[in-house]
């Protein structure tokens, strides 16, 4: 199950529009009124405020915007600043950006520094103005000179993003930093990621956290994320499952959806809490409803799996597409590996083969692998073997195993590339020793026949041996072998029939007519021509002649 990166560089800008500034609750609404028609501008914006936050008079968006106009045409700042406020949230009047710009700028001139900040973010959204991020720049930075925490953080974002100017982390951190020292919450939980990610200082993971901390007690849900991820990961703090999905809880809790399928994740591995897939399924959808790729991917997985939710292909087809539309790779491979398999769908190799592309040219492995197989194989696309060869490579060198082995047999047979024995060999070593069936038997088998390597019977045993464990039927068969002659190990008629009976089990031929032959010359077991004729049978079944001859045989003879 898929774990989020949870380190982010920088949050989103937001336009930073605040309330507007309310009345001395003491003053009496009465006189307040009495000195507003009598022009007085500080009692004109007073009572705008009276009517905007309902306070001793019923609240009034309408009167609040008059009043608010009449001190502002006075250049009361407080009350421009207020004007810009409401033509900018629609409040008292008609939504009116221009007016919203022409109010704020007004303010702005007078040194207000929440017009300041207002008017940068019209300037950097295009709000009423043609887009300028360097104007952008101008005023937030004249609001954030004045001490301004808003227009600190956002002149912070703007440097880490490099608008209006050269990208800039120290710059950034430096204004992240004033803002946060103010209890700035978004700048706390991006001065944090600026630590965590060595953006304009030295990589600090317990710095990081430290600013976290800050900014998730305050109720920051990107911060409480973060700071989940922390714990999750054990840096700059010591791993703890516990605190992470404590603190990925109160984050998800506000709807954040990297919170909501990490949260998901920590129930589908139980990790920090009971395992349950039911719980898992329901947050991964909340997440996936709300559009985040890595949950839909999850999602379509439970439903592919049947964890936690009925079993259902078509389900997890949806799932898979609406993430791999957004571009998440191993949704696209699902996808793919969809199509190829006609599981919920009907089956499309062409479409396998578009969404394996997808995704391999992201760098997945396993759909690299996918692609590979499908060159090699003709299927949904014209056979290349040296295609094939060029995909393997690439997941091959990412340590994907089955790839790795690929590789080794394109190498082995020659396809696509010069026949080279020993560059079998070394790519079969490297996926057999992480433990890889087909190759842990590919490489035995080179050692038994002394291609690309010495010969080595002993070496042979040993790799057919970790494939027969892991219930690889024709290193089963190879290792009844080996023992039935004697090869790389003393000769032991028991153990070979016990091996081949293992490989036969599975339906494997070869082993059928060889579990048939011990039977037949009482090897390793007891003679007895019955059960001599009925494996061979079932070799015969399975496609191997010799099955048939021997049966027609044992069956001519009256068995």
């Amino acid at each position: 199950m898929k774990h989020l990166t949870k380190l982010l560089a920088a949050a989103l800008l937001a336009l930073g529009l605040n309330q507007a500034v309310w009345a001395d609750n003491a003053l009496d609404f009465r006189e307040t009124l009495q000195s507003a028609e009598q022009g007085v501008a500080e009692a004109q914006f007073n009572l705008g405020t009276m009517y905007d936050s309902g306070q001793g008079v019923r609240q009034n968006y309408a009167e609040a915007f008059r009043w608010y106009r009449k001190a502002a045409e006075q250049g009361y700042a407080k009350a421009q600043y207020n004007l810009g406020a409401m033509y900018t949230h629609g409040q008292g009047v008609r939504q009116d950006y221009a007016e919203a710009l022409r109010w704020y700028r007004k303010a702005a001139e007078l040194e207000d520094a929440e017009a300041q900040n207002n008017l940068g973010a019209m300037y950097e959204n295009g709000y009423g103005v043609h887009q300028n991020y360097a104007e952008a720049v101008r005023w937030y930075r004249k609001a954030a000179d004045q001490g301004y925490a808003e227009a600190q953080y956002n002149l912070g974002v703007m440097y880490v993003i490099g608008y209006g100017g050269r990208q800039d982390y120290a710059e950034a951190l430096r204004w992240y930093r004033q803002a946060a020292e103010q209890g700035h919450a978004e700048a706390q939980n991006n001065l944090g990621a600026m630590y965590g990610n060595g953006h304009g200082v030295r990589q600090d993971d317990a710095e990081a956290v430290r600013w976290y901390r800050k900014a998730a007690e305050q109720g920051n849900a990107e911060a409480q994320n973060n700071l989940g991820a922390m714990y999750d990961s054990g840096q700059g703090v010591r791993q703890n499952y516990a605190e992470a999905f404590r603190w990925y809880r109160k984050a998800a809790e506000q709807g954040h959806t990297k919170a909501q399928n990490n949260l998901g994740s920590m129930y589908y591995n139980g990790q920090g809490v009971r395992q349950d897939y039911a719980e898992a399924f329901r947050w991964f959808r909340k997440a996936a409803e709300q559009g985040n790729a890595e949950a839909q991917y999850n999602l379509g997985l439970m439903y592919y799996n049947g964890q936690g939710v009925r079993q259902d292909y078509a389900e997890a087809v949806k799932w898979y597409r609406q993430a791999a539309e957004q571009g998440d790779a191993e949704a696209q491979n699902n996808l793919g590996v969809m199509y190829d398999n006609g599981d919920g769908v009907r089956q499309d190799y062409a479409e396998a083969f578009r969404w394996y592309r997808k995704a391999a040219e992201q760098g997945d492995a396993a759909a690299q692998y996918n692609l590979g197989l499908l060159y090699e194989n003709g299927r949904g696309v014209r056979q290349d073997y040296a295609e094939a060869l060029r995909w393997y490579r690439q997941a091959a060198e990412q340590g994907n195993t089955e790839a790795q082995n690929n590789l080794g047999a394109m190498y082995g047979n020659g396809h696509g590339v010069r026949q080279d024995d020993a560059e079998a060999v070394r790519w079969y070593r490297k996926a057999a020793e992480q433990g890889n069936a087909e190759a842990q038997n590919n490489l035995g088998a080179m050692y038994y026949t002394g291609s690309g390597v010495h010969q080595d019977d002993a070496e042979a045993v040993r790799w057919f041996r970790k494939a027969a464990e892991q219930r690889h039927a024709e290193a089963q068969n190879n290792l009844g072998a080996m023992y039935y002659t004697g090869s790389g190990v003393h000769q032991d008629y028991a153990e070979a029939f016990r091996w081949y009976r293992k490989a036969a089990e599975q339906g494997y031929a070869k082993a059928q007519f060889n579990l048939g032959v011990m039977y037949y010359n009482g090897y390793g077991v007891r003679r007895n021509f019955h059960l001599s004729k009925e494996w061979f049978g079932k070799a015969c079944d399975s496609g191997w002649q010799k099955g048939c001859d021997q049966y027609r045989y044992l069956n001519q003879a009256g068995y």
